[in-house]
């Protein structure tokens, strides 16, 4: 176990006084936050069983200096496990994401030669460099190592073992600008009938397809549900009897490292926890789908395997693309079904609507990252500039 620091308080030096054969004090002046130098003193059975002891006192009284921290300005790596992060507070996705991260982007990465920079020659010179290195190939291969790296550096200046952050101060990330993507009526039916095509003709090898990548679709188009919220729905979330049906989103299905496939009870943001109803042709493919579900119980699962166990996202992802490839059709994602829905409610309705529907509590990542942008200006501007500035008829 690493021995306690000095806090920045302590004047002067330790010194030891011998009481006896077994006991040995010792002693150091510290200068209070209230300007007062005290002298403190621990007594122990050794000489660095003294120091350690009184070291630890100095600590404590320090009440800005974290007790047990590890960190010092000598660190070579700033590591989640060995800082006192509140990891458990992280989803496992982020937990996954950032873990991994953690790990290939140390406080060594910010000199790629030696791997191994103290913390306390970290800059802002050396960050900008190693951010520019990593964004010459792709904005995602800069902004996750920049973002693990603020938050790194943070820990270290709340533990004032950094006086500020280096990230503040580099240069600004230039993300490539993306039109959202969407699709239209023709080319959702186009998809329909490939789906419908694959699952009716019988497999050269394997059981033949039971109708769920189509029943999914249809949930996806009727909803705008993640494709994990998809395959989270429960016996038990929906509501076929009433007019429209209604779904309840509450969970989503998540594939964890060590962990594997699980339904989490709760969806990715509290927003995302919301009652949709149905259009008809989303409660018509889940009428079908219950039809012939043999467990009857509340929670199982609507969508799922031939063993009962959930279906990994990847999977499902892998298998649209397979069948939909096979029949020429490429690029398209369960996600695509998304930007669809929040494109044709903006278009047709408002903002306001698609982002409820989604679950989004910020409109400006509809705007960004979902919203097909339309060309088209709304001809009612023709009607009013005309109102108030048409020419007299006798001129």
């Amino acid at each position: 176990m690493s021995r306690p620091r000095i806090p920045i308080g302590t004047s002067g030096s330790i010194s030891f006084i011998v009481r006896g054969k077994t006991r040995v004090e010792a002693r150091a002046r510290y200068r209070d936050w209230d300007g007062q130098t005290r002298l403190i003193q621990a007594t122990a059975s050794s000489r660095p069983a003294a120091e350690v002891a009184l070291k630890r006192k100095l600590a404590e009284r320090n009440a800005f200096q974290p007790v047990d921290t590890t960190l010092t300005p000598t660190v070579r790596s700033l590591r989640w496990s060995t800082t006192g992060w509140p990891t458990s507070t992280w989803k496992p996705g982020a937990r996954r994401r950032r873990g991994s991260t953690t790990s290939a982007t140390s406080i060594g990465w910010c000199c790629p030669r030696s791997r191994a920079s103290p913390l306390r020659e970290i800059g802002v010179a050396r960050c900008d460099a190693l951010l520019k290195q990593l964004g010459s190939g792709s904005y995602s291969s800069a902004k996750r190592p920049r973002t693990v790296l603020r938050q790194s550096f943070a820990l270290a200046v709340r533990h004032e073992v950094l006086v500020r952050n280096p990230i503040d101060n580099v240069s600004r990330l230039h993300k490539p600008k993306r039109t959202p993507t969407a699709l239209t009526a023709t080319e959702v039916n186009a998809i329909r009938a490939v789906i419908r095509a694959w699952e009716q003709s019988a497999g050269a090898s394997g059981p033949n397809p039971d109708g769920q990548r189509g029943q999914i679709v249809e949930v996806m188009l009727g909803t705008s549900a993640r494709i994990g919220e998809v395959l989270a729905i429960r016996r038990r979330d929906l509501d076929l009897t009433t007019t429209p049906a209604t779904l309840r989103i509450c969970g989503t299905v998540i594939s964890e490292r060590g962990v594997g496939t699980y339904r989490q009870g709760h969806p990715t943001t509290d927003r995302s926890n919301r009652v949709i109803a149905l259009p008809s042709f989303t409660a018509e493919a889940l009428r079908r789908r219950l039809a012939i579900m043999a467990d009857h119980s509340l929670d199982a699962l609507v969508f799922r395997s031939r063993e009962g166990t959930p279906l990994t996202t990847a999977n499902v992802r892998r298998q649209l693309r397979k069948v939909l490839g096979d029949a020429g059709v490429e690029g398209v994602t369960p996600h695509m079904f998304r930007r669809t829905v929040a494109t044709v409610l903006n278009e047709q309705a408002s903002l306001n609507l698609a982002s409820e529907l989604l679950g989004h509590t910020d409109p400006r990542v509809m705007i960004e990252h979902y919203i097909r942008r339309s060309e088209q200006v709304n001809p009612l501007t023709a009607e009013l500039l005309d109102a108030e500035f048409a020419r007299d008829n006798d001129e």
